[in-house]
């Protein structure tokens, strides 16, 4: 992969949503009694396939519950439905599986680049672990139940998380949306449904889950995929050579000038910068050899990562400096 190209492809996230014959959905479970007795089943099935902590969102604290929606573990969905819900995550934090959130399970694994086989392949063995031990809501006719109709079928939503600076700039992202949407796929933002695309990241996954297999939704998505990345590469070539070459320059400069030498900064103006830093090392103004690093920051220096770190509560202020400090020795590391 070349020095346009690469970083384009941040992780791949394959879920898969299910439920239990003879349950209510979670929204209309009868108590407490009930959803601790689902969680129970989950946790029972998965004991001896692999070391995953359980954990009961009513017994969580605010701050951890978003640290972990922060990390993509869970969904904001679990959260508001604390009493009734819990999660499942492994030692990698790469699987994890959301218990009575909108269906009794989603399961979910992360990988990073694109390798949608490997996500699918390990999220699938783990379902067959836990429906091995107990039976899912299934139809001849409509595939897997589940609580929202747009999940029957396969109940498969395979998405990629994709860093798209130049389609952005060069406003050719609407356009490269509406023709995805009409090929039955969506675009979303970094925390899924409804949230924004911010530091040019986007979520590309497939919309449609009933009457097609597994393998045709896996192949759709990763075509797809493909296709945008040669779209992007393509404007971060045109960022290079058009009018606009030595501004786009300067501003991922600029950036990196401010993000090593700032004494404080907020999440959103950090996470605006440090994409503008990634963008310039993708076209090669800036030396940074594993751009993947600074997505990573991203995550670590988000709000709540930073007071789970620090082991305080701490004002937005001491956030605001903490993150200074750090993303300044860390990108300098990365020139290194």
């Amino acid at each position: 992969m070349d020095k346009i190209s690469e970083g384009t492809v941040v992780s791949t996230r394959v879920r898969l949503a299910r439920n239990l014959e003879g349950y209510p959905f979670p929204s209309h479970l009868k108590g407490e009694k009930q959803a601790k007795e689902i969680i129970r089943l989950v946790s029972s099935g998965l004991s001896r396939l692999d070391e995953f902590r359980l954990y009961y969102m009513d017994n969580v604290s605010d701050e951890q519950a978003v640290c972990l929606m922060e990390n993509h573990l869970i969904s904001p969905k679990l959260i508001e439905n604390k009493r009734f819900s819990a999660a499942l995550i492994n030692r990698e934090e790469s699987v994890s599986i959301m218990i009575n959130e909108e269906d009794h399970l989603r399961e979910q694994c992360i990988v990073q680049g694109l390798d949608l086989r490997l996500a699918y392949d390990t999220m699938s063995e783990i379902d067959n672990r836990i429906s091995g031990s107990m039976k899912f809501a299934y139809d001849e006719q409509f595939g897997f139940l589940t609580a929202c109709p747009t999940n029957l079928g396969t109940g498969l939503r395979a998405s990629v998380m994709m860093f798209l600076p130049a389609l952005t700039v060069n406003e050719v992202m609407q356009k490269v949306v509406r023709s995805i949407s009409r090929l039955g796929l969506t675009v979303r933002g970094v925390y899924g449904e409804g949230s924004d695309a911010v530091g040019y990241m986007y979520q590309i996954s497939n919309e449609v889950t009933l009457g097609v297999s597994e393998e045709e939704i896996l192949s759709q998505v990763e075509e797809v995929v493909e296709k945008v990345c040669e779209l992007e590469q393509t404007e971060r070539r045109e960022l290079m050579r058009g009018s606009s070459a030595l501004e786009v320059q300067d501003e991922c400069l600029r950036a990196y000038g401010i993000l090593t030498n700032c004494a404080k900064i907020s999440t959103r103006e950090f996470v605006n910068l440090a994409a503008k830093v990634k963008l310039g090392a993708c076209l090669g103004y800036i030396n940074i050899s594993d751009v993947s690093k600074i997505d990573g920051m991203t995550i670590k220096l988000s709000p709540s990562n930073i007071t789970a770190a620090a082991g305080k509560p701490l004002t937005p202020l001491e956030r605001d400096v903490y993150r200074a400090q750090y993303c300044a020795k860390a990108f300098r590391k990365m020139k290194e």
